[in-house]
């Protein structure tokens, strides 16, 4: 595996929470565990993590519930659930609230692995797909990935680096939110106060390159962060 997947694993129970947590590390994976909720959504708040792994029966607050929490302050991290429940209605609940998988206990480790690294290839393909995009088209203007350049019909627009790495990003995710977290880990590489004071500089900046199409605007969602909205 040649990227190091970041994990975070919720499980209350100290034994097979300290298993899975040592187990999924000799498997390359860096592992965060937290053992209740509030703690997991803490962590979820201050890391970027590719994928969580969610104990239904948590003592603070269920699995379920959780996992809605976490698509609040994250709603582009895929999840999948841990639990001693079998019952289907608890399955199904399950992929209703958007869990990419589901593995009962007691846990197989090896299979846990196999699912792992499977959604994170599709997943990865996935957006390896939407990256190879050539051209991003945004109303009567254009980005181009190869060229880096954005052109206004047929007038070229001059951006800096960080300036055609943050519309990119939006272009990539038009009238979809990005949030800071996401924004800042992937251009700054930094989720902090002064790189977040730099993010809202450049969206101006942007804002002003993009205002010759009224079909487009750089909106504040609920200060969670950013979204390039195209209106057709």
């Amino acid at each position: 595996m040649d990227k190091k997947y970041k994990l975070i694993l919720v499980e209350d129970d100290s034994s097979l929470g300290y298993l899975l947590s040592e187990y999924l590390g000799m498997k390359n994976f860096n592992v965060v565990w937290a053992k209740t909720a509030e703690e997991a959504i803490v962590k979820t708040k201050s890391n970027a993590f590719d994928l969580a792994i969610l104990d239904v029966m948590l003592p603070d607050m269920d699995g379920f519930e959780l996992s809605q929490k976490i698509k609040g302050i994250n709603p582009e991290l895929p999840f999948l659930f841990l639990t001693a429940r079998s019952l289907k209605i608890d399955v199904l609940k399950g992929f209703s609230l958007g869990a990419v998988d589901y593995l009962k206990k007691p846990i197989d480790e090896e299979e846990l692995v196999v699912r792992i690294n499977a959604l994170l290839s599709r997943l990865s393909t996935s957006e390896e797909e939407e990256e190879h995009a050539s051209e991003y088209y945004m109303g009567d203007y254009t980005l181009n990935m190869d060229n880096f350049e954005l052109r206004y019909k047929n007038e070229l627009i001059k951006l800096t680096g960080k300036e055609f790495d943050l519309l990119a990003l939006l272009a990539k995710n038009q009238n979809q939110l990005c949030t800071h977290k996401e924004i800042l880990t992937t251009i700054w590489d930094k989720n902090d106060y002064f790189n977040k004071k730099s993010l809202n500089v450049f969206v101006s900046h942007l804002r002003k390159h993009l205002a010759k199409d009224k079909r487009l605007s750089i909106v504040n969602v609920n200060r969670r962060g950013f979204m390039l909205r195209v209106e057709e």
